[in-house]
């Protein structure tokens, strides 16, 4: 099978690329392993919440231009501001032509409400999500928490107790049906995406706005679950216009509904585009010729293998095992790049969960192009991006998603010729 492109890895980083190159006319295809972190998205997309030095940012632009200075590694350091700041503007359009309405500017961090009632800095949030413009407020004073009976994944009183800090008023209620219940019959169902898909149809919504409606009387907005839009883009409309108030989702823990939303999103538009997807797919060896690769194998397909100009590696961190820790060593298992990282394993981590590991900036090395290396040598026609990048530390500097867009954009105009 023979392509312009093929692209090692299908989650955010993956799927933003080949969008870009497909909509440029190429040829292209996505290799994915399996589910990729996506699925365990909170909503929200971020971009730069703070500086290296633990300094916060709330305009992600002037922060990025100031990285170079501290971190000079970073791959929005290696892009540079003028771009970062072009591919950040495109991405809801981007996001838009795959279905996906967000809000945000990449001028100014919002504030998204964690599953937990907490505010974070974020760059770009799915339509429907409560969010705010501060960190120690809601646009409300007063909301009604609103949970299905027996779902174990949404905490309402943790999420009150926060909200009765900014001096918000909580109520709360829950909802019940024949369908529910016909997934609590066995408990390991009672998870968000099982409830979604009953909330897919039009009838079991019309119940649960009648609930709303009953439960909510004396407030001004409704707090849900993050258990409906599964398969329709337009459940949280109608269930507005039903309950006749504002709704508004939040996360709840993973998988989550906006994650597999944003995946299907995207993956959706990618096929429509004339992408190739192969799911469930993995690659087994390579066939180099000098400084590139001419096809790769993979288990799926025996002796068929991919032929294609370019190969893109987009095949994530630790995580999706884009990246696997030995003893002593990273290593990256498809192409053997070369890997980023320092020290004795004992250096690479600290005992506090939530310090700054040293692991988290580890990745492949690649040149000014992101072309990997290996052996220290430039491979001419292979390309990396997203959180398989050394350089950078996605939780502590709130980069993560920022990271995968930009440097996938970036590699798809390195493979047009762009810049």
């Amino acid at each position: 099978m023979k392509f312009d492109t093929v692209i090692i890895g299908g989650g955010l980083s993956g799927m933003v690329c080949g969008i870009r190159l497909l909509e440029a006319g190429k040829s292209c295809a996505i290799i994915s392993q399996g589910q990729s972190a996506l699925h365990f998205s909170s909503g929200s997309f971020d971009l730069l919440g703070a500086m290296p030095d633990g300094t916060e940012t709330d305009d992600p632009i002037s922060g990025i231009a100031a990285l170079a200075r501290q971190c000079p590694k970073h791959p929005y350091s290696i892009i540079g501001k003028e771009l970062c700041a072009e591919y950040a503007e495109q991405t809801p359009s981007l996001f838009l032509s795959a279905g996906i309405n967000t809000q945000g500017s990449c001028r100014k961090n919002h504030y998204r409400i964690t599953p937990m009632g907490k505010s974070k800095r974020t760059w770009l949030t799915m339509d429907g999500y409560l969010t705010s413009g501060h960190a120690d407020s809601i646009p409300f004073s007063n909301v009604c928490i609103m949970n299905i009976d027996g779902f174990l994944d949404f905490y309402p009183e943790f999420i009150a107790e926060e909200f009765r800090k900014y001096g918000i008023k909580c109520t709360f209620g829950t909802f019940n049906s024949t369908a529910i219940e016909q997934i609590r019959k066995n408990p390991s169902e009672m998870r968000s995406a099982n409830l979604a898909r009953v909330f897919d149809h039009k009838a079991n919504l019309e119940e649960l706005a009648v609930k709303i409606k009953e439960a909510s009387a004396d407030s001004e907005a409704v707090i849900l679950p993050a258990i409906i839009g599964i398969n329709r883009n337009d459940s949280l409309e109608v269930l507005r216009a039903m309950a006749g108030k504002p709704v508004f989702l939040l996360p709840t823990l993973p998988p989550s509904i906006p994650g597999v939303m944003a995946q299907q999103s995207l993956q959706k538009h990618f096929r429509a585009l004339g992408g190739e997807y192969f799911l469930g797919d993995t690659v087994l060896n390579e066939e180099f010729n000098g400084s590139r690769v001419d096809r790769i194998h993979t288990a799926n397909h025996g002796n068929i293998p991919f032929e294609a100009e370019n190969f893109v590696l987009a095949t994530g961190s630790f995580f999706s095992k884009g990246l696997v820790a030995t003893p002593d060593s990273i290593k990256e298992p498809i192409f053997g790049a070369d890997t980023e990282y320092s020290g004795s394993r004992s250096e690479w981590y600290t005992l506090n969960f939530f310090d700054r590991h040293r692991y988290q900036a580890f990745g492949i090395r690649t040149d000014s192009n992101s072309n990997i290396l290996k052996n220290g040598k430039t491979i001419e026609n292979i390309f990396c991006c997203g959180a398989g990048l050394a350089g950078f530390h996605p939780i502590q500097d709130g980069c993560g998603a920022g990271v995968s867009i930009l440097s996938a954009m970036y590699v798809a105009d390195k493979i047009l010729g762009r810049n």
